[in-house]
């Protein structure tokens, strides 16, 4: 799981909120970051695409520590 912030351009309210990194199918720069899942949903993120990818990585590497 990783923490991110969502945005919402039409009222600028914030809000984090933990996402399952293993259901992200792709994240792109649109200039704003999309980052859309396996299912479908798509979220509209403050963070830029290499640091969600850091993020995942490091939830990884702390899966395979056990």
């Amino acid at each position: 799981m990783i923490k991110l912030t969502k945005f919402n351009s039409q009222t600028n309210k914030k809000g984090e909120f933990v996402l399952n990194a293993e259901i992200i199918e792709t994240i792109e720069e649109t200039p704003d970051t999309v980052v859309t899942l396996t299912n479908g949903k798509k979220f509209i993120v403050e963070e830029p695409m290499d640091e969600i990818v850091r993020r995942v990585m490091k939830y990884r590497r702390a899966l395979h520590q056990f």
